[in-house]
């Protein structure tokens, strides 16, 4: 292990078997325990077997391709997935975020940056906020109440008037970090950091295409009003209401 992180089972779903074994040998020393597939369908069943805490899932995948593996996976499991990429094709970055995907990396890729995100995403999905509020106040039961949302920072789960709704880890976070500044502004800088670990480089749109999927997942608009508001240049604020004030 290194730098203190626990032993953290990935799955690298990948056809090239030379990189998965480089891969390996990188991972594993930094406190990672890596399992390895080459086969798409193969790949699916690991990734639902509940053995694995992250998916690296390649996109250039031979026969089914990694946006139907991520498909297939996002149908019954929100296991945190980050996506490889050709270096350069902006459309399977935004493509592969709105279809469920944490994150994403373009190949070729510096093996210190993968232990970066990894370790990103893995952080935020450990564990929500230290403390909870319930309409702004701090609470004891690890229940975030927002208006018509319920987000339990433990489970990481969000409900709307009862209702469960399926959201993935960065979704998760990045609704958690908007809610508990309800009313303000947030940069996209800062979400970034909060969210994804990282700083947004020139032309990223992971926080954009994550702030749509949301507005699809929980409703464009609440109490008339437009439920995440766009900054122009800024970033996004959470709309507070009578509700939630």
């Amino acid at each position: 292990m290194n730098g203190g992180f626990r032993v953290t089972r990935i799955l690298v779903i990948d056809d090239d078997i030379e990189l998965c074994e480089l891969l390996t040998d990188y991972l594993q020393p930094e406190g990672f325990e890596v399992e390895t597939v080459n086969d798409s369908v193969q790949g699916i069943d690991c990734a639902l077997s509940g053995r694995h805490a992250l998916v690296v899932l390649d996109v250039m995948l031979p026969g089914v391709s990694g946006f139907e593996v991520l498909r297939r996976i996002r149908l019954s499991s929100k296991i945190p997935v980050l996506m490889l990429t050709a270096r350069g094709d902006e459309v399977d970055r935004i493509v592969g975020l709105e279809m469920g995907s944490d994150d994403y990396l373009p190949k070729p890729f510096n093996p210190r940056e993968l232990v970066a995100r990894l370790r990103a995403i893995h952080r935020r999905t450990e564990g929500g906020v230290n403390g909870v509020r319930g309409r702004g106040d701090l609470v004891e039961d690890e229940v975030m109440i927002v208006g018509d949302l319920v987000l339990q920072t433990k489970a990481r789960t969000v409900s709307k008037e009862g209702k469960h709704l399926a959201v993935t880890a960065a979704e998760f976070s990045l609704l958690q970090e908007l809610l508990l500044k309800a009313g303000q502004v947030v940069s996209r800088e800062e979400l970034a950091e909060k969210v994804l670990g990282r700083k947004l480089a020139i032309f990223d749109r992971s926080i954009d295409v994550h702030v749509s999927s949301l507005r699809k997942k929980l409703g464009a608009q609440v109490n008339g009003l437009d439920r995440i508001k766009a900054i122009r240049s800024v970033g996004y604020m959470y709309t507070k209401t009578r509700e939630t004030d």
